[in-house]
């Protein structure tokens, strides 16, 4: 049976994730690629997240499972890897040196590995 998220549990999960990386509502729209008025009208309840914004966090902020951020199954911060609160230190854990050479060609490098786990949960790891 399908249930619609509950705002108000979203709201405290999103307010965990803003705490957690020691963020402000405003400096975390600017990161999440948001205006800031829509954090706001999110943690106030006046709004619920669309699935757009829901996309831009778990982009920016890799240790947030979907499921987790949507209806609290799940952990956060996500456990199954070593990567610091920042996400920016993502592509140090994973880098090309560190990753199986698949194709042993020179003219060919890893732009992108996604990570899908069973529970439905995934990681995106970017190489930069």
């Amino acid at each position: 049976m399908f249930t619609m998220i509950n705002t108000e549990d979203f709201t405290k999960r999103l307010q965990k994730v803003i705490d957690y990386y020691g963020e402000t509502a405003s400096s975390f729209a600017e990161k999440v690629g948001v205006q800031r008025s829509s954090i706001s009208h999110i943690l106030s309840g006046r709004n619920k997240p669309s699935l757009d914004f829901v996309l831009k966090v778990l982009s920016s902020f890799p240790e947030v499972e979907l499921y987790w951020l949507m209806n609290g199954k799940g952990k956060f911060p996500t456990e199954s890897n070593n990567v610091s609160h920042s996400p920016n230190n993502v592509s140090d854990t994973f880098s090309e040196s560190k990753l199986p050479q698949i194709v042993n060609s020179s003219d060919k490098s890893i732009d992108r590995i996604v990570i899908f786990y069973k529970d439905g949960s995934f990681q995106n790891f970017e190489n930069s």
